[in-house]
């Protein structure tokens, strides 16, 4: 990514303080895979969450079970005396906590001891993450070392639309906050590097679901029915080509269906058909105008084809968009803890991230992390069952966490 005015004043490589000890990496990585083997779906993170919330206490802090009674924040450097500037906004460093819905088909020690539940998104980096790096700056407070307070946000269900973002907002998680912060695993990253960019970093992503209805009937006579097949076949087929016409190409607003179910006999027209898909979009102002769009068009072609539709619009969540200045600070961050180079340009991602709501309430910027082992050709995509990462990039996320919160008095 290019250079700001900005990227000069970060310190030379290897001058913070805050690296980690392996003794607390050993910790880590042993806390990672305890969370592998025991993942918990979304507003279902209880064995997480406690333990979470028993390693920060140990720590002597002071960590609060969200109103949701999953996920947690704790605030460092917060209490007066602590830190310089105690009063000041915090810098918030956000993890999800949620698995998925699959089954875990690695031939490891730590696979999941869950049937069909699986950490294939790299939440359990994530969280391992922002624990570590509270961890440490919970060590730099009391040195005195930490320029402001800091937040750990540990956050569940973002793999649930609209996400648990919103519900950890409605919690007060970001009361305080002045700048927040995460990483998402990356499989095509290689691990010690990160990628990023400024702007729009990933999709908004909307569910659809659409019925069609009519009067079926025998398929030798389709013109005293309504010819639902045909009908739900147009709508899979004409909807997207009409979205694509009726907003800017450089939106990225895209219908995609994922599922089309209708009839039970060759020779019966149905009296009902199904069709699920996902709507897409690189572009904030694209996406909220995406509902009307998406149901014009339905409307259009179904009626077209004498069905009745019953639309139903759920929204997701709205695209990433790292903020500038939040951005250059993840760049100094990382060039201060392992060299300008292991920073690369990002392209924005088609999938969604429930980050995006804080960024509606409050700068922030999202860095991928590279997961992939040196040297590997090909890697393990995310929300699959053999997804798996490099370790060490548990300790790259700690240190460019802790590198950004020592750098952060230069960014606000």
């Amino acid at each position: 990514m290019s250079r700001g005015p900005e990227a000069d004043a970060s310190p030379a490589r290897g001058t913070l303080p805050g690296a980690l000890t392996e003794e607390l990496r050993a910790e880590l990585i042993a806390f990672r895979r305890d969370l592998h083997m025991h993942p918990e779906l979304g507003n279902q993170e209880f064995r997480t969450t406690a333990a979470l919330k028993a390693r920060l206490e140990k720590a002597g802090l002071s960590p609060r079970v969200l109103d949701t009674g999953t996920g947690l924040i704790c605030d460092i450097g917060r209490e007066p005396g602590t830190t310089p500037n105690a009063d000041r906004p915090m810098l918030a460093l956000r993890a999800d906590i949620d698995a998925l819905p699959i089954p875990d088909t690695k031939t490891v020690d730590y696979r999941s001891t869950v049937p069909d539940r699986a950490h294939a998104c790299g939440h359990d980096v994530h969280t391992t993450v922002v624990l570590g790096a509270g961890l440490v700056l919970a060590d730099l407070a009391a040195q005195g070392l930490l320029p402001g307070p800091v937040r750990l946000l540990f956050q569940p269900a973002e793999e649930v639309l609209p996400g648990g973002a919103t519900d950890a907002i409605d919690s007060d998680v970001l009361e305080g906050v002045g700048r927040i912060l995460a990483v998402h695993c990356d499989p095509k990253v290689e691990v010690g590097r990160i990628g990023l960019r400024t702007g729009a970093i990933t999709s908004a992503c909307d569910r659809l679901e659409v019925a069609l209805e009519g009067p079926g009937g025998h398929t030798a006579r389709p013109h005293l029915t309504t010819d639902l097949v045909t009908a739900a076949a147009r709508v899979a087929v004409d909807v997207p080509a009409l979205i694509a016409r009726r907003v800017d190409a450089r939106a990225g607003l895209a219908v995609t269906w994922g599922r089309l179910e209708t009839g039970h006999a060759c020779n019966v027209i149905p009296q009902r058909a199904e069709l699920s898909g996902t709507v897409r979009c690189l572009d904030l102002e694209a996406w909220r105008r995406a509902p009307d769009l998406v149901y014009s068009a339905i409307d259009e072609v179904a009626t077209l084809h004498r069905a009745k539709s019953q639309i139903t619009y759920v929204r997701g969540v709205p695209p990433v968009v790292n903020e500038p200045l939040t951005t250059q600070l993840l760049q100094n961050a990382m060039a201060a803890r392992r060299g300008p180079e292991s920073v690369e340009d990002t392209e924005q991602s088609l999938g969604g991230e429930d980050f995006s709501w804080y960024l509606e309430k409050v700068p922030g910027a999202m860095a991928r992390l590279g997961v992939k082992p040196v040297g590997d050709p090909v890697g393990r995509d995310l929300h699959q069952g053999d997804f798996d990462v490099d370790e060490e990039a548990v300790r790259v996320g700690v240190e460019l966490f802790t590198a950004a919160a020592l750098l952060d008095r230069n960014a606000l």
